[in-house]
């Protein structure tokens, strides 16, 4: 079943959250429906249009977020799913400096590759094969990657997630991946009620 985002009352992103959690903050009002699915749910007596973002109807308070985690979906999506060496599909990790030559598991030395170039590379430093990368790695940042690490994408997400850092993702995944879901450009509105209001109470997501 589709994910759904949850958007902060002040239309940070959170995180996503299954449909059925979503439609329950819809239905006890700690939320409300800002794009829809196009998903129906029938029930015995009723149907609900399920969301694909909702808004919480109260500021939730964020603990400090530390460094996006390193995982595999977060590091495919930083590079775009192509490999940094010759821009084909990715289907590996590699690390730039090798691990067997001091090289450490961490943003700036670990990369998506694909398998010809990895196993090409093998524990070689790229100077020793007269490589370049047209950019050097490094750890993704802004608060849409709580959403984009999760390898969880949706274009209708697009609009909300776009004030917040990682839109290329989001672009690329719109023209190779979903080209027949359009997508509202919403982004103006979204970064005009961006603003944290420091001063209301927090409320746990739980219904």
């Amino acid at each position: 079943m589709p994910h759904v985002l949850v958007l902060n009352a002040s239309y940070e992103p959170l995180g996503v959250v299954s449909m059925r959690r979503a439609l329950i903050l819809v239905l006890n009002h700690k939320a409300v429906s800002l794009e829809d699915s196009g998903i129906t749910l029938h029930s015995a007596t009723s149907a609900v249009t399920a969301p694909s973002v909702v808004r919480l109807t109260r500021f939730v308070r964020v603990p400090f977020c530390g460094p996006v985690p390193l995982t595999r979906r977060a590091l495919f999506a930083r590079d775009h799913g192509r490999c940094v060496y010759c821009g084909a599909a990715a289907t590996s990790v590699d690390h730039v400096i090798p691990r067997s030559r001091g090289g450490q598991h961490r943003w700036d030395n670990v990369v998506a590759a694909c398998r010809r170039c990895n196993h090409t590379k093998a524990d070689r430093h790229l100077t020793e094969l007269g490589w370049r990368m047209k950019h050097a790695p490094a750890p993704p940042s802004g608060l849409a990657w709580r959403i984009i690490g999760t390898g969880l994408r949706d274009p209708r997400w697009r609009p909300y997630l776009e004030p917040y850092g990682g839109i290329e993702q989001f672009r690329e995944y719109e023209h190779h991946d979903h080209p027949d879901h359009p997508v509202a450009h919403q982004a103006a509105a979204v970064r005009s009620h961006s603003t944290t209001h420091r001063g209301e109470q927090p409320e746990p997501l739980s219904a």
